[in-house]
């Protein structure tokens, strides 16, 4: 398993302290839910853990490190299981291999039933089981309701971990039965320097800083998705003339994202308020805040659809264009 970063270290030796069968990580999105919940799953299971976690070098960390633990299960969307490496469940892989059906973007009842059965089964160890669920805000409530009595009471030295990045979507019994986490924000030099350690230019990391909201994973997913400093300065100006800009090249969840950002900030500065994502002097100016809310409520209610099959093309060629038409300067 890589290093945690430093902040996410402090959190991970706060929680291994803590008792408790059930941990809600949660806190919005680029803080590293994922990241510790994993190592506090490794943590619980080591065999010879330290002080701050787990050993690193022991079969049950090696297990975690290749996704193979017996007493690990981890739920997930199935989607992000295959981006991450996790493996399916052989009916489901089957069923994908098959073009049956694509996977799933949430966290299906059937693999909540597997995992629960999974925890009723005698453990190898005794260190117990552990089921991480991330990000737990996507069950469904028929998902979500299965896993409720469990939960409550878990058969033997069962733990369970919910890592969230949108609490108020879950269920509030299933709140109710675990112990709250809040995620620590980094410090602004914190979150650049460990940004910098992971290959992204000094002079570049202040600036994804701010078009994240200060999240570092989300500022280093932008990286490696391709957006620099200087493709995120130059963006405002790019839409207002009608070209998508880097934007060409991303899935539509980012380029979503990405205009609601501008639309934020220009509402912002219209009313006397500060820019949060870019910097002043990149925004175009002059845009009336009665078209920049009717954009924002488009945008809002696009997001609700975003999952869809969109063609990439077309839908980018509209909000390229519809956010152009939203930024023209009023006669």
């Amino acid at each position: 398993m890589k290093p945690l970063a430093p902040w996410l270290q402090t959190q991970l030796h706060h929680l291994v302290h803590r008792s408790g069968h059930a941990f809600l990580l949660q806190g919005p999105s680029g803080l590293g839910q994922y990241e510790l919940g994993l190592a506090l799953a490794a943590a619980w299971l080591c065999h010879q853990p330290t002080e701050d976690g787990a050993c690193g070098t022991c079969p049950s960390c090696h297990g975690i490190e290749v996704r193979a633990h017996t007493e690990l299960s981890v739920l997930m969307p199935e989607t992000e299981m295959l981006a991450l490496g996790w493996p399916l469940t052989e009916k489901a892989q089957k069923d994908i291999d098959d073009k049956q059906r694509k996977p799933s973007r949430e966290i299906r009842v059937e693999n909540m039933r597997q995992s629960l059965g999974f925890t009723q089964t005698t453990g190898s160890a005794s260190s117990g089981k552990v089921v991480l669920i991330c990000p737990a805000e996507r069950m469904n409530h028929v998902t979500a309701n299965t896993l409720l009595k469990t939960l409550e009471e878990p058969p033997g030295n069962t733990r369970f971990i919910l890592a969230c990045q949108a609490a108020d979507e879950l269920l509030p019994t299933v709140r109710s039965r675990c112990q709250s986490h809040q995620m620590a924000w980094p410090t602004a030099q914190q979150a650049a320097d460990w940004l910098v350690a992971q290959g992204i230019p000094a002079q570049q990391a202040p600036v994804l800083l701010q078009a994240c909201g200060g999240r570092p994973d989300d500022a280093l997913d932008m990286f490696q998705a391709g957006i620099q400093a200087s493709h995120w300065n130059a963006l405002p100006r790019l839409i207002s003339r009608g070209e998508p800009g880097v934007l060409a090249d991303q899935p539509a969840k980012l380029v979503l994202s990405s205009l609601q950002k501008l639309c934020h900030d220009l509402l912002q500065v219209s009313v006397g308020g500060t820019a949060r994502y870019f910097q002043p002097g990149d925004l175009p100016s002059g845009a009336g805040f009665a078209s920049l809310s009717q954009w924002s409520r488009e945008l809002l209610q696009l997001a609700k659809t975003i999952d869809h099959p969109y063609q990439p093309g077309l839908l980018l060629e509209a909000c390229v264009n519809r956010a152009q038409q939203a930024l023209q300067v009023p006669r």
